[in-house]
């Protein structure tokens, strides 16, 4: 009795494993996607961030005027990397340069994902697409001043 119950949970973690790898490379995957976003930004890098966005791209913010009226300011994939390309996160003096990255989920082929930079926050979804994970949504928001 005590061999075929070692067999069975034997088999059981033999079984699950493949399924437990799966996650791993992904969540590596995707931490690495996020990562040639925002050091791609601060460096100045253009093929890293071009990397790391599918070229339908959405970023957006939400702008609130002084009339508390809401208006939405968006970037494409291209504005981003030409911006980065321009050298634009290079202005972000190191000692503010963050690029802590955590992902909130992971569902098969998605995930949402939360990057702290610099004085902003940026709230991700990626997806993986033809083989690779790329950036697909971006909706940021900057942090209030202390």
């Amino acid at each position: 009795m005590k061999r075929a119950l070692a067999f069975l949970v034997a088999a059981a973690f033999t079984a699950a494993s493949p399924a437990l790898a799966q996650p791993a490379a992904d969540s590596a995957a995707i931490k690495a996607t996020a990562l040639d976003y925002i050091e791609g930004w601060y460096q100045g890098n253009a093929e890293r961030m071009e990397r790391a966005v599918h070229p339908d791209l959405a970023k957006r913010i939400v702008n609130t005027n002084e009339r508390g009226r809401s208006a939405l300011g968006h970037q494409s994939a291209m504005t981003l990397v030409q911006s980065t390309r321009r050298g634009g996160g290079k202005e972000t003096p190191a000692a503010q340069q963050r690029t802590g990255v955590r992902i909130l989920d992971i569902f098969q082929n998605t995930a949402s994902v939360r990057v702290d930079a610099g004085s902003w926050v940026d709230y991700m979804h990626i997806a993986k697409w033809n083989g690779r994970w790329v950036i697909i949504n971006v909706l940021w928001e900057n942090q209030s001043p202390p």
